[in-house]
């Protein structure tokens, strides 16, 4: 029986190496801090809240206390989409 023909595969070859271009980074040092710190206000806002039975933080809002607890944790997340 004849042997097939064996087909020569190309060499594979590398594409050329590109220069890699320098990534500067700005510093984002406050980016942190701020995320945490609405974070905390956010769940302290709601804690209160509750704690008190409604009457603080600020009495006229009622319910919405706790639309303004999650707005302040919705804006912490926000600020961390900034975090690098």
């Amino acid at each position: 029986m004849p042997k097939s023909r064996i087909r020569k595969k190309a060499d594979y070859t590398p594409p050329a190496a590109r220069q890699a271009a320098a990534i500067k980074l700005t510093n984002r040092a406050w980016v942190a801090p701020v995320m945490l710190a609405m974070f905390i206000i956010g769940l302290a806002w709601i804690v209160v809240f509750y704690v008190t039975d409604g009457s603080l933080p600020i009495d006229e809002l009622d319910n919405w206390n706790i639309v303004v607890g999650f707005g302040f944790i919705a804006a912490g997340f926000g600020v961390s989409t900034q975090w690098k």
